[in-house]
């Protein structure tokens, strides 16, 4: 369904308390699913943004339905931005809406957490300048070339960034999100 097409009620709700999410065919199954569950735990709401309002398929084939058009989100309505990683985002960092909200978020102090590919879109987005990060060893030339400083940690917090590496460090990767969210 397009977005342009779609009829929805807008839910009103605390948005500083509500966390964005980037979704398209081919992400990464639970670094989607694992840090939403973490900060919803946390009592934090989430909306899931894809270029339709349609299901998407995981990477292992986990459906992910968006409940938000990119084109209708707006930076101040949330607290952070979650970036999965798949092949999704080399597809969404084509997007100029995609990369505007990344850069919007990150400059309003909010979280802008990434894992794995997910660097891909902050790369695009350049934000990257000078920051400690890390991901997947598959983009460690791409986060340097875009004048990060990769580190090889399961979890690196530089200001309002956190990047993880690969599923394996999801434990300490949804800690680190739930502890920026709660202490702001």
């Amino acid at each position: 369904m397009a977005c342009a097409n779609a009829a929805r009620v807008r839910m009103v709700r605390d948005m500083t308390r509500t966390l964005l999410t980037f979704v398209d065919d081919v992400y990464e199954d639970l670094e989607l699913w694992y840090p939403l569950l973490r900060v919803q735990e946390a009592g934090f709401a989430t909306r899931v943004a894809g270029l339709e309002l349609k299901e998407y398929s995981g990477k292992h084939g986990y459906p992910a339905k968006s409940d938000l058009c990119l084109a209708e989100a707006r930076s101040e309505d949330f607290c952070g931005l979650l970036i999965p990683g798949g092949f999704m985002p080399d597809k969404l960092r084509r997007e100029k809406k995609v990369l505007e909200l990344t850069r919007e978020i990150y400059e309003q102090g909010k979280l802008v957490a990434f894992i794995c590919h997910g660097g891909w879109i902050p790369i695009s987005a350049r934000i990257l300048q000078g920051k400690r990060v890390t991901g997947s060893r598959g983009i460690k030339d791409d986060l340097e070339n875009a004048g990060a400083i990769w580190v090889d940690e399961p979890v690196v917090t530089d200001g309002n960034l956190i990047s993880s590496r690969t599923p394996r460090d999801l434990a300490a990767f949804g800690k680190a999100m739930v502890d920026f969210l709660t202490t702001r």
